[in-house]
């Protein structure tokens, strides 16, 4: 019997409350949207640690507020973190604020093409944390290819914005695949974007994600009420397109 296919949950991102009311900020309701995505079908939550007006943030005690809710909540969901350029845009305040955490998710995502990427990678695994590389383009992933972090990912995750298509995805996989890292793959796209790329994760035997970072929408055009129907609706159209 064929394995569901890997779907994480992205559960906010860089968005604000202003995008959507159901967009978690607090720590409590990013506990309760990670435990309402699983509960859908997720095997993983991504979240984006909050400021409580929504802005993201680094700070020690904002990714420990976050962590410690979600992790009692529901012990043992695999959890990670951004560690977005856009949150501390200094390399080397970034790199302080990481190596600052005091409760420690299980992974964190590292965006190659930002300022500082390797050595924000190398900070992370040092500290016994998987990397999610993320690759947003050709040049992205040649050089991420040629790195010292390549055969140490815990996963790498092809990246493409609202305009992103399945050439592009199949071109970034090829350049990927080529570096012959054990790391698995996960493709997904933004907004306009995000639920053709799903599908051809699918046909393409990848892993993607899903949620509310992605996308505020559901497969047919309407608002998506939370996670949990985006991550159901993953479900569907991944079924579909196996």
């Amino acid at each position: 019997m064929p394995t569901a296919p890997y779907v994480k949950a992205c559960i906010n991102g860089a968005r604000t409350p202003e995008a959507h009311p159901g967009l978690p900020v607090s720590p409590q309701q990013l506990a309760d949207a990670a435990v309402a995505a699983h509960q859908a079908g997720a095997k993983a939550v991504h979240l984006h640690p909050k400021t409580a007006d929504g802005v993201d943030s680094l700070a020690p005690e904002t990714v420990a507020a976050a962590v410690s809710a979600v992790r009692r909540a529901l012990p043992g969901l695999p959890l990670g973190v951004t560690t977005g350029f856009w949150a501390l845009p200094d390399p080397q305040a970034r790199l302080r604020a990481v190596e600052s955490w005091t409760v420690l998710p299980d992974f964190a995502s590292v965006n190659w093409h930002e300022p500082g990427s390797a050595e924000l990678a190398q900070l992370l695994l040092s500290r016994g944390l998987g990397v999610e590389i993320g690759i947003f383009h050709a040049e992205a992933a040649e050089s991420w290819a040629r790195s010292e972090v390549a055969p140490h990912c815990l996963r790498v995750m092809i990246e493409l914005g609202p305009d992103g298509d399945t050439e592009t995805a199949d071109d970034l996989l090829a350049r990927i695949r080529a570096a012959e890292s054990p790391a698995p793959i996960l493709l997904h796209g933004l907004d306009d974007s995000c639920w053709p790329l799903l599908a051809h994760a699918g046909k393409r035997g990848l892993q993607t994600r899903i949620g509310l970072e992605d996308t505020l929408l559901l497969p047919d055009g309407s608002t998506a009420p939370g996670n949990a129907e985006l991550v159901a609706a993953a479900a569907e159209v991944l079924a579909v397109s196996r």
